[in-house]
């Protein structure tokens, strides 16, 4: 089962498509999470959560109470807590849904404290475990993360520029196929290798430590 997280980042950043594909009723079958007014968002489309968290700062008291009475579960948080809302629908996700993947929309934004936020959550024991799992996608961008191992990447077509980003230390990169390639190169810290490009339809890669993060993207 695929789960559908929807952030509360601005809605000029969603995939273009999006607001389309929310209002269509041949897609209400489809498994929502919100997270923060990205579950407002959901409810005013006419979608129905399986689950609504966050503190809702951002939100009315009307709005608040719309969440509660249009969500199957919803969990109006106090708003110090040690996780984002983000991490926090995710850690729910993760122990009460039976899930293949989870596709997060709305984590990116202008606020880049919000973002590395969405970003470096994967490092987390409790979510790394599942990063394969998780995608980040908006109007530009379309995120994966990967373990340790051999991986095989199918481009997407409406992309054109890949990036590799070393969320941490990576040990043993290889990129066989990419236009510019790499053969056993370690990087001690984080670092972003951006302005990759497909040859083919999907790219080789693999690395022995560390966790990457793929960017497939365009202007």
């Amino acid at each position: 089962m695929i789960v559908n997280l929807l952030v509360g980042g601005p809605t000029s950043d969603w995939p273009t498509d999006l607001a389309d594909h929310l209002l269509n009723p041949a897609n209400a079958d489809e498994v929502w999470v919100g997270a923060d007014y990205g579950a407002v968002r959901l409810i005013k489309a006419g979608i129905r959560p399986v689950l609504s968290v966050g503190d809702f700062d951002s939100s009315s008291e009307k709005e608040i109470e719309l969440v509660r009475q249009n969500s199957d579960k919803s969990v109006i948080r106090p708003k110090k807590e040690d996780v984002t809302d983000t991490m926090l629908a995710l850690r729910y996700i993760i122990s009460d849904l039976d899930f293949e993947k989870i596709v997060i929309y709305g984590a990116t934004g202008a606020r880049l404290d919000q973002l590395l936020s969405n970003l470096f959550f994967v490092l987390m024991a409790e979510f790394k475990p599942y990063c394969e799992q998780i995608e980040i996608v908006d109007r530009w961008n379309h995120l994966n993360f990967y373990l340790p191992g051999h991986h095989e990447l199918a481009k997407l077509p409406s992309t054109r520029y890949l990036a590799f980003i070393c969320l941490n230390a990576v040990s043993d990169l290889y990129l066989y196929d990419a236009k510019y390639q790499l053969a056993g190169v370690d990087f001690a810290e984080p670092i972003s290798l951006s302005s990759n490009e497909f040859v083919g339809n999907s790219t080789n890669f693999s690395f022995d430590s560390g966790v990457i993060c793929t960017i497939q993207s365009h202007d």
